[in-house]
């Protein structure tokens, strides 16, 4: 068996997604050949060395200037003609933004199925069986492929990445492909995600809501996720209220988020908010509410004024972080 996964960068940089991508390969079929597919107008060789050493066996390059920036016509013109090159028997990749926009695009192109957002993957005898949310989270399901490729993105931060493995060895070869006919035209990027931890890969998040008030308000919340490795988020609310961007927003409109610890501030726990996070590993809530909705779904709650319980909180974590 053959498995393809597309990888993504940002930057220059591989995204952790990539990784686990590779790890969701090997769920589906541990002994598969995994070949990687790298696209970009840059040299992609050590890229594709870190992919190899994340457990890929071989990765496929292909580099063109107009591959700069992605776009949907000019991706799915490359990863096509690995495709067609490959004839993989199934194809994984991270249910980003970008993998939300591309892989539909290719199963179309392809004529098959497409699995997305899964959360995890098991084996039943030899068909891979992947669990994906539906009902905004309020439930899952199982779905197999029955015919064609197995074709399947995963949501990031789910599936954990293998250890990386420096002895690895594995080939990086370049493919030709006349990347042509791009009708968007990228002028310019302009990035308003706050620096640091990627909010949809990061293993920890602290959430502000309505509840902290004010942009100055979610300083504190930054001093926090910086001591914990972190990432910061806001509900919906916070973003109308523009106390944050919307680049932050968490929730069924916003991203959709799993890290192992979830830190809600100030936040009530509409629906449409825990949508967006409430398959975090941990959860917990600060809130003086005590009857806030928030609380049905956090394994720890803390009934409190936040401007009170952050700053001792991360004064005590200082001490011991």
């Amino acid at each position: 068996m053959k498995l393809l996964v597309i990888g993504e960068a940002r930057d220059g940089e591989l995204r952790n997604v990539t990784f686990e991508a590779v790890a969701a390969a090997k769920k589906i079929d541990s002994d598969a050949e995994i070949v990687g597919v790298l696209c970009g107008s840059d040299d992609l060789n050590e890229s594709g060395q870190e992919v190899i050493y994340h457990g890929a066996d071989r990765v496929v390059t292909v580099t063109h200037d107009n591959l700069e920036s992605y776009t949907s016509e000019g991706y799915s013109q490359a990863v096509m003609a690995v495709i067609e090159d490959e004839s993989p028997d199934g194809i994984v990749m991270g249910h980003t933004a970008i993998g939300k926009d591309l892989t539909p695009k290719l199963a179309a192109k392809l004529g098959t199925g497409l699995i997305s957002d899964a959360t995890d993957i098991e084996n039943d005898g030899d068909k891979a069986v992947f669990t994906r949310p539906i009902y905004s989270g309020k439930a899952f399901e199982k779905k197999v492929m029955t015919s064609g490729l197995t074709f399947a993105t995963i949501r990031p931060n789910n599936i954990p990445a293998l250890e990386r493995d420096a002895s690895r060895s594995g080939d990086v070869t370049s493919k030709e492909v006349d990347v042509k006919d791009i009708n968007t035209v990228i002028k310019d990027v302009i990035r308003k995600a706050s620096e640091g931890v990627d909010l949809s890969e990061a293993n920890v998040i602290v959430a502000g809501g309505r509840g902290v008030k004010s942009a100055e308000g979610f300083e504190p919340l930054y001093e926090l996720a910086d001591i914990l490795g972190g990432a910061v988020g806001a509900s919906r609310g916070a973003c109308d209220a523009e106390y944050c961007d919307y680049s932050l927003q968490i929730g069924q409109t916003g991203k959709v988020v799993t890290p192992d610890l979830y830190i809600a501030v100030g936040i009530s726990g509409a629906i449409q908010h825990l949508a967006g996070m409430s398959n975090s590993k941990v959860i917990v809530a600060i809130n003086k509410d005590p009857e806030a909705n928030i609380f049905n779904v956090a394994d720890y709650g803390i009934v409190g004024d936040i401007f009170e319980v952050i700053p001792k909180l991360t004064e005590e974590l200082k001490q011991t972080v």
